[in-house]
């Protein structure tokens, strides 16, 4: 134990109290940026595989498990250079983000109602109409790898916009729309399919789509179903169906309004 005390004291007598400061706080962002980037996507699922593997290695060296440890060693090389295959798209887009996008950019509260009653108009003219709709809002997780799919817009949010882009005769109404910092910025994207089994066979493309990006993402989804004019919100994989105008007004404030006021206060 005096052994121990020892050491951090002398640990403490060689700490620079300002650059080692600055230092750690910088690590400590980068990794929390990394994170964020990565949230609720496959690759996250896949950076906690490498954790497992990583936690096997040590456990076979710290058990003397030498063929367990020999066979990680033996794939290490070729795990680095799936991680870098496989992280592909979130290394590529982590450094779009840094040269371009503004982490810190946050509509007001009057922007966000504004744009949510907008989105609540056009997707009950649209449910009236029978027409079929995909409007993504995007969060916290970037969007960017979904967006490259699609035709790039940069519009504002509108009842009359949204409409005319999901028009039957539209070149860019088959696929989802997608809505960050209060702009339509694409249209025509196409999204990742669940392969969940317990969603109803009544649920189309659109619906399956909707829960797909939500399962990997923290997106919100509104729906409207072509063939049965319901309007419908997915979130975290589950979806609420059968929604009306104050309803679906009140799941999307509540997201993105009512979070906003709380950050600030």
């Amino acid at each position: 134990m005096s052994s121990t005390f020892a050491d951090i004291r002398e640990a403490l007598a060689h700490y620079r109290w300002f650059q080692d400061t600055v230092d750690i706080a910088l690590v400590y962002y980068i990794f929390y940026r990394l994170l964020l980037i990565i949230k609720g996507t496959r690759a996250f699922q896949m950076l906690l595989g490498i954790g497992l593997i990583v936690l096997a290695l040590v456990l076979s060296q710290t058990l003397e498990f030498y063929t367990l440890g020999w066979l990680i060693h033996s794939f290490w090389s070729q795990i680095v250079i799936a991680v870098v295959i496989l992280f592909q798209p979130e290394i590529r887009r982590a450094l779009a983000q840094m040269g371009e996008r503004r982490f810190f950019k946050n509509l007001s509260t009057v922007e966000s109602s504004k744009f949510i009653e907008e989105i609540v108009k056009a997707s009950v003219s649209m449910a009236n109409k029978r027409i079929g709709a995909l409007i993504v809002l995007e969060r916290e997780t970037d969007l960017t790898t979904i967006v490259e799919m699609g035709t790039s817009l940069d519009a504002k949010v509108s009842k009359e916009i949204l409409t005319s882009i999901f028009l039957p005769y539209s070149p860019i109404h088959d696929g989802a729309t997608i809505i960050r910092n209060g702009r339509i910025i694409a249209a025509g994207c196409f999204l990742p399919l669940t392969l969940s089994s317990n969603l109803s066979k009544a649920l189309g493309t659109r619906h399956r789509a909707a829960v797909g990006l939500t399962e990997e993402t923290d997106a919100v989804v509104v729906v409207v179903s072509e063939e049965s004019g319901e309007i419908s919100v997915v979130r975290n994989g589950v979806i609420e169906t059968s929604l009306d105008a104050p309803k679906l007004r009140k799941i999307v404030s509540d997201l993105f309004v009512k979070k906003k006021r709380e950050r600030k206060s």
